[in-house]
């Protein structure tokens, strides 16, 4: 029972230590992991360690603090997340079902409703699995595994990525931007009055919860005595 639980604790915890780890990489290191991890979410279906939207994600922010240019960043992410996804396709359709008798696959309902879903929408399957974390990473192998034409799969997928890869890599942007705006904005005199009225609120919590704990108490006592 608490395997599931193991896991995402586990997993959260690479992501937070790789996403801290990349935040120092700026130039050609910084375009080359961050295309490399993108790559490989569904190609190599690291996307069930590290999701690549936080890779793009991540991109972005070093953007904003001008490691790298935003549009390259841009430009990294999305031919990587096509490629990457047209090479799971290939993958899938080679050696497909050698990896669902294997975990992490074998045995998974959520892959066997992605399957289905596709089988029931094909290319625009494809399309919406780009936005799901999970779906990402393997439906381009069980598109490859359903026999979906290449060339529609292509389409799809280039504009899933075009759409995903700029959307996430602006996210990133904007967070690293206003989160630096943010900062530079508030004095010492503002980071002072929120922390004391942060002090006060709490305290003012637990003296209430301290009272009603003694409201609580007073009738138990009167009806001892009675």
């Amino acid at each position: 029972m608490n395997t599931p639980l193991v896991h995402y604790e586990t997993t959260g915890s690479i992501t937070g230590s790789i996403t801290h780890w990349l935040l120092h990489f700026h130039g050609f290191p910084a375009y080359a992991v961050v295309g490399a991890l993108v790559f490989a979410e569904a190609a190599l279906l690291m996307g069930f360690l590290v999701p690549g939207e936080t890779a793009a994600v991540v991109g972005g922010v070093l953007a904003s603090a001008r490691s790298v240019n935003l549009e390259a960043m841009m430009t990294v992410v999305v031919i990587s997340a096509i490629v990457g996804d047209s090479v799971g396709y290939i993958v899938g359709r080679t050696a497909g079902p050698w990896l669902l008798g294997h975990r992490p696959l074998r045995g998974s309902v959520a892959v066997q409703r992605t399957r289905s879903l596709l089988e029931r929408r094909g290319g625009p399957a494809v399309f919406i699995g780009r936005f799901v974390t999970f779906a990402r990473a393997v439906v381009p192998g069980l598109a490859g595994m359903s026999g979906l034409r290449y060339r529609i799969f292509l389409g799809y997928n280039a504009l899933g990525g075009l759409l995903w890869g700029v959307g996430y890599a602006l996210l990133g942007y904007v967070v690293g931007r206003s989160f630096t705006r943010i900062v530079s904005d508030l004095s010492t005199a503002s980071l002072v009055l929120i922390a004391v009225a942060g002090i006060t609120f709490v305290a003012y919590m637990l003296f209430r919860r301290h009272w009603q704990k003694r409201g609580a108490e007073r009738p138990a006592a009167t009806h001892r005595r009675t």
